[in-house]
């Protein structure tokens, strides 16, 4: 009933954060590469060469980034998601008439800045500053928006391609997004401001860090060890799924359904998460989100049959739901809500890299005949040991900010 109460009394602010999420998918790798298998066959691509494309555009976006994110600091949430909407419109006409190689590398550095990168940032430092007790809530709830769009836009996108061709579907994206741009805005027309019902934060006097200083601290890299693999691992997957499909037998109608389990994993995993931050915390949570993906990848890399890629996503979705709401709140609770975006823009641009490294590396590795399959294994066996590692890094982390419950 709480949770419930709380979306009545914040409706507006967490249905833009929603929408924003939700519209992210238009970058996201999953649905970029619903049009891999179109875009090599024009392009005489192998997957090697377009996955190094789609590095160098990811690359690019990533270097971008850390000065685009730190904007939500000093603008409105209206202003910065009405130009960042835009700007996606955008991207999504430039991959639908592109016709030479640069074009395509700029859609797809303009669809990974701005969908991928800003309106998931957009909408995640946004919950982190305008909320404390409830933070993992109104991140939980606000994430899970590009989880509903991995479980509609797939199946839509597929099915409207096949009818009217890739690139139509991509102005149709483009569409799409001019429709909800008014929205959104009107649901930002106001920011959010503390309220005296507003629950505190328990057992966290947290002083704000600046983006330097952060990036002075060791504890920040060790966390991405584990923070950068679901990311890089997904990203991955999703971007050779067409590749995987072939080596399985499975068919795309297949791969598009499983990404419905997927999503309602995620959701599910997001919204238990979020009420697990806001009774304990983040940074106690922390050790747990990365061995449902371990598991993932070994189901999907030993077994060739169609249940394993349902078990693979259900798996996955688990650690993506954990993930998703972890990483709204544990860079609010280590290091303060005043340069939030400073930071977590740097945090996205590290994730960026990963996701632009994965199908580049992944598809090299492929041309040279090391195969996807031995590939996931060792994804695997990385997350297992992060996960150790993440369990020291936990306790480290709770007894910097809160020495007496570390002693406990």
């Amino acid at each position: 009933m709480q949770f419930f109460a709380f979306l009545r009394h914040n409706a507006r602010w967490i249905a833009g954060g929603f929408l924003l999420t939700l519209f992210s998918s238009f970058g996201q790798t999953f649905f970029i590469a619903l049009s891999a298998g179109e875009i090599r066959a024009e392009y005489n691509l192998s997957h090697g060469e377009f996955g190094g494309i789609y590095m160098i555009a990811t690359l690019a976006s990533a270097l971008t980034f850390p000065w685009i994110g730190q904007l939500v600091d000093y603008y409105t949430v209206r202003r910065i998601s009405f130009f960042t909407i835009l700007a996606l419109i955008c991207a999504c006409l430039a991959m639908m008439i592109s016709t030479h190689l640069a074009g395509l590398v700029l859609a797809i550095y303009a669809l990974r800045l701005f969908g991928q990168g800003m309106m998931f940032h957009i909408a995640q430092t946004a919950m982190g500053k305008w909320y404390a007790g409830n933070r993992g809530q109104a991140v939980a709830t606000t994430s899970i928006g590009v989880n509903f769009g991995e479980a509609l836009f797939p199946i839509i996108f597929v099915a409207f391609a096949g009818l009217y061709g890739w690139r139509n579907a991509w102005l149709a994206s483009a569409v799409l997004l001019l429709l909800v741009l008014p929205v959104i805005a009107a649901l930002f027309s106001r920011e959010r401001t503390p309220r005296s019902t507003d629950p505190e934060v328990k057992g966290y006097g947290i002083r704000n860090w600046t983006r330097s200083e952060v990036l002075r601290d060791p504890l920040f890299y060790v966390l991405q060890i584990g923070v950068l693999a679901p990311a890089f691992i997904g990203t991955t997957i999703f971007f050779h799924q067409v590749h995987l499909a072939d080596l399985r037998g499975w068919s795309m109608e297949t791969v598009a359904t499983t990404y419905i389990v997927m999503s309602v994993s995620v959701i599910s995993f997001a919204l238990i998460a979020g009420q697990l931050i806001d009774k304990f915390s983040a940074l106690q949570l922390l050790p747990a989100f990365l061995l449902p993906l371990a598991l993932a990848c070994l189901v999907l890399s030993q077994f060739e049959a169609q249940w394993s890629a349902f078990v693979f996503m259900g798996m996955l979705g688990i650690s993506y739901g954990l993930s998703s709401s972890l990483f709204g709140a544990v860079w609010p609770e280590l290091y303060g809500t005043k340069h939030l975006g400073a930071i977590r823009s740097v945090v996205i641009a590290m994730m960026v890299f990963g996701t632009a490294a994965g199908p580049g590396v992944t598809g090299y590795l492929i041309d040279l005949g090391i195969g996807f399959p031995l590939q996931i294994t060792v994804m695997g066996l990385y997350c297992l040991a992060a996960a150790l590692l993440m369990m020291i890094a936990s306790r480290v982390a709770i007894a910097r900010t809160n020495p007496v419950e570390s002693s406990l």
